[in-house]
């Protein structure tokens, strides 16, 4: 009997966690479809898959719109016939405004592409992977320690990432029965493109402005295929990974 292609998709994969992450699974033997609204880093990222050796496709994809999500899995369903690994990676950072100056526009676009991502691709590769045989398969959701404990002046940031919270929840307990697992990453301070000013002042719950330290984001690429590589008896509900030095324990 043939073994299935193990085939995993990351949303925002052009860059930061999402581009490290799809390197990691396709050299670990993953065939990766990578996802995100630009196309031309997702090219970038699937010619460095394809230049060592491994297996890509890049779908450009507005990951906060049913349609477009819709065409992601259509695409993967035709050319693959099944998926076993979902990283639901996409998002955007917080304005940093005061709560009482934050508009209804920031408020709506940050859930747009925080959450209703993660729901809607989380949705149509449970319909695929229930399908598909075997069925089952794995999804890992994006959340950050901001699902546990604020940042100043973030609230549509955090408020997003305890829904990301509530959604891995219930998928975990609606999706058991189905052999689908699903859990949660929460990140704190990864060097990536938006966390590059942590280095420098930080506004903390006290007041006062602090550098913060970063911690290089291969360390998470390194734990999502840990996730993606565990056997389906087995999930991980929540893991956290910080900079050793970052203030979190202590914030909110």
């Amino acid at each position: 009997m043939t073994t299935p292609v193990k085939v995993a998709l990351v949303t925002g994969a052009g860059s930061g966690i999402g581009r490290k992450t799809a390197l990691t699974l396709a050299a670990a033997g993953f065939t990766t479809v990578l996802a995100g609204r630009r196309a031309e880093p997702l090219r970038e990222v699937a010619a460095e898959i394809e230049a060592a050796g491994d297996h890509a496709l890049a779908i450009p994809t507005d990951v906060a719109d049913p349609a477009s999500v819709d065409a992601l899995f259509a695409q993967i369903r035709s050319k693959f016939g099944r998926l076993y690994f979902l990283f639901n990676n996409a998002g955007i950072a917080t304005p940093k405004a005061a709560f009482e100056d934050l508009t209804f526009e920031q408020w709506q676009t940050l859930f747009g592409i925080n959450v209703t991502e993660s729901f809607l691709c989380a949705q149509a590769a449970v319909r695929l992977m229930k399908s598909q045989s075997p069925s089952g398969g794995r999804i890992l959701n994006n959340g950050s320690v901001s699902a546990h404990a604020p940042r100043p002046n973030a609230a549509p940031y955090v408020a997003a990432k305890h829904a990301i919270t509530g959604l891995t929840k219930s998928i975990a307990l609606d999706q058991r029965a189905s052999n689908i697992a699903c859990g949660q990453i929460d990140i704190g301070n990864a060097t990536i493109d938006v966390s590059e000013n942590m280095s420098r002042d930080m506004l903390q719950a006290d007041g006062s402005l602090r550098p913060e330290p970063l911690f290089d984001a291969q360390h998470v690429a390194d734990m999502v295929l840990h996730f993606a590589q565990l056997p389906l008896e087995v999930n991980i509900p929540f893991l956290t990974i910080t900079a050793n030095q970052i203030p979190y324990a202590g914030r909110g």
